[in-house]
């Protein structure tokens, strides 16, 4: 046995632990992640600031909150027992039914017993002599673990507009991811939605037949297509059960782990009429089949997306009665696709309803919120909308902010918020140097596409570099320098070429109501699924050599 080294405490005197591994959030990372490290024999905590699990599924519970993944290509895969038992009763399923999916997964293997709910993390400071964390409570509780493994989600931290007189309002108000438990009764009233993304789409397209009168308020108008869902017959049921294997195969190889992927030829390889019968085809199918499926070009090349976000145009004009409104909501700013693709039930046909309107916050910028509503600067409404309701679908600080709202400290105190000030900074989206001993799930600069078939592999990939950490009495496992600098320079490198980072979106970083967050960063890693895993198991196979362990 080695001495310490120099300023190290001696094992014998170092404080005790309390876990060896602690888990923040209880969402579907750190539920299947709590499944793993059980079944090492490790004593873990997961910490879950909600009073439930679900995660993402647990705080949306806004109206027409559901899948935009098909619903059996999103539940977890590593139980064939889950999976034969489980039946889903819609192609998409709304957020009701996947929180009751999660709560069964959650009962099925006793996972609550392990978790602490009520308890937000406010810090976790690594301590160089102990190689351990120290996570503080909000209560101001504090825990000891030596492995750290945040499950907090690339959209898990609302963003609420900079709006003059937020606050005054004496209405109802609520942001669409911190949605009230209780119902909530729109009959009759007038209510006002402000934001069209992939939230405010499902809101609006909802709740439009049961107000009094529906206000929108769009700052931006995002590419919509078709969602097509559908009940789940006895049939289909059986054959989708059947064909669990070749699904999550499938998953395993496309681009993105959805069930669709690239179609090989470009736009200008087939006729235009070839070109045209494709898109139909598309736009009447199921799911992002209109945008995971289509020609292998459409995202790089701006003449090719030119021709489906022109032939999506079309589509907005033949649904939308009035052509001054369906001028306003197709996107003039960015190309189909190139922004994250709300798909929609009869989202367009809303704006036919005498009861709805749409203010375009290009022309009438919101001035403020009053105690009754909102006022913009259009002269007619010099006295401003007064509204009983105001929705707030003004999205998320993505893939970073759930990390900034937790102050980590790594080895010499370095705080991880300052070290990504100009942009994430990882060794396969997976851990950071000089934050030994923490690993994230679903962070910056890893393969996101279908969550859940990403979630599982990072998970395993996880719980393999922790077994070979305890099996070889490792205390300390870390990401080097030289490594996360390669990393991210490939990440950054894989973007070259992508229309969507041409453009301002959450995918790229940008967050006009975040202070700090308007410049364009690369947040996200945009190769394929299967590459990503391939040097992930690079690594591995190669006893992780790449990392600094001790």
């Amino acid at each position: 046995m080695t001495a310490s080294p120099p300023g190290q405490t001696p094992p014998a005197m170092a404080p005790a632990l309390d876990y060896e591994a602690i888990i923040v959030g209880a969402g579907m990372s750190g539920l299947y992640q709590l499944y793993r490290l059980r079944e090492l024999g490790m004593t873990v905590r997961v910490l879950e600031a909600g009073t439930d699990v679900g995660g993402t599924w647990y705080w949306n519970r806004y109206p027409g909150a559901r899948f935009d993944s098909e619903s059996y290509s999103y539940g977890y895969s590593f139980s064939k027992e889950l999976l034969g038992e489980w039946e889903w009763s819609e192609h998409f399923a709304g957020q009701p039914e996947t929180l009751r999916y999660l709560n069964h997964v959650a009962d099925k293997f006793d996972l609550r017993r392990d978790i602490q709910f009520r308890s937000r993390v406010t810090s976790a400071v690594y301590d160089e002599d102990t190689r351990s964390w120290a996570v503080t409570l909000e209560d101001g509780s504090r825990v000891r673990t030596r492995f750290l493994i945040t499950a907090i989600g690339p959209l898990s931290t609302p963003t609420l507009p900079r709006i003059a007189g937020r606050d005054d309002f004496q209405g109802q108000s609520f942001h669409t991811a911190r949605w009230p438990h209780e119902p909530v009764d729109f009959t009759g009233k007038r209510v006002a939605v402000i934001g069209t993304g992939a939230t405010g789409v499902q809101t609006i397209q909802t709740i439009a037949a049961e107000v009094g009168h529906l206000t929108v308020f769009q700052r931006t108008p995002n590419w919509c297509a078709p969602l097509h869902n559908g009940r789940i017959d006895t049939e289909t049921q059986a054959k989708i059960k059947a064909g669990y294997p070749e699904m999550f195969a499938r998953c395993r190889e496309t681009f993105a782990c959805f069930i669709h992927t690239p179609d090989p030829r470009g736009a200008f390889e087939v006729s235009d009429e070839e070109r045209e019968a494709f898109y139909e085809k598309l736009y009447a199918s199921r799911g992002f089949g209109i945008w995971q499926g289509n020609f292998r070009d459409i995202l790089i090349d701006h003449r090719a997306n030119a021709t489906i976000s022109d032939f999506v145009a079309r589509k907005i004009r033949q649904r939308v009665k009035d052509p001054k409104t369906a001028e306003k909501l197709i996107p003039k700013n960015h190309g189909f696709g190139t922004r994250r693709l709300p798909l929609e039930t009869f989202y367009y046909e809303v704006y036919n309803r005498e009861n709805v309107e749409l203010v375009d916050l290009t022309e009438t910028p919101i001035e403020r919120i009053t105690a009754r509503g909102i006022k913009t600067s259009a002269k007619e409404h010099e006295k401003g909308y007064n509204f009983d309701i105001i929705i707030f679908a003004t999205g998320f600080d993505a893939i970073t902010g759930s990390f900034d709202k937790i102050d980590f400290q790594g080895a010499g105190a370095a705080c991880l918020k300052d070290k990504w000030k100009s942009g994430p900074q990882t060794y396969l989206g997976l851990m950071v140097d000089g934050f030994p001993n923490m690993m994230m799930l679903m962070g910056p600069h890893t393969a996101l596409g279908n969550i859940p078939r990403s979630i599982e592999y990072s998970v395993d990939w996880v719980t393999g570099l922790i077994r070979f950490a305890r099996n070889n009495g490792l205390t300390c496992v870390e990401a080097t320098a030289a490594g996360v600098a390669s990393w991210t320079d490939h990440v950054k490198a894989l973007g070259i070429g992508l229309l969507s980072n041409e453009v301002n979106s959450w995918m790229t970083g940008i967050n006009s109501n975040v202070e700090g967050k308007q410049t364009r960063i690369v947040a996200r890693y945009s190769g394929s699924a299967p590459a990503y895993r391939a040097r992930c198991d690079e690594v591995a196979a190669k006893g992780y050599d790449e990392l600094r362990l001790a």
